[in-house]
């Protein structure tokens, strides 16, 4: 089973699709919560160069507030993240399958609200 909902964009630098992504987010109900520029932590810890990566932490208010009432510690595994990396192609965008990180979680209701959310992300990358 793969763990990510996975798009690439060719036509596109980073900063665009950067924006594009979360328009997308946003129009699927989705907020970004957290962000971390990987690239420019990376050299600034370890003095090292990588190509583009960040992470941006969605989440949808409703579909967190009713998983969390579900299963109050599913907080630990949120928001959901969506990566994007740059490779020589073009730029990756690559979003967590809720269902899939929450198969350790033994709870048939919160499996239902996983499969929602990643219907939900799904539809977002699709239109990035």
């Amino acid at each position: 089973m793969t763990y990510t909902i996975n798009r690439m964009i060719s036509d596109a630098g980073i900063d665009e699709v950067d924006a594009r992504t979360r328009e997308a987010l946003a129009d699927h109900g989705f907020g970004v919560l957290t962000e971390i520029d990987v690239k420019a932590t990376m050299k600034k810890k370890l003095d090292v160069e990588m190509p583009a990566y960040r992470i941006l932490g969605a989440c949808n208010p409703k579909m967190a507030f009713q998983a969390i009432g579900i299963e109050p510690r599913v907080g630990a595994m949120l928001p959901c993240n969506v990566i994007l990396r740059e490779l020589d192609n073009g730029v990756e965008v690559s979003a967590i399958d809720p269902v899939a990180s929450m198969q350790a979680i033994e709870n048939s209701e919160l499996t239902s609200v996983a499969g929602e959310v990643r219907d939900m992300l799904a539809k977002a990358v699709d239109a990035i």
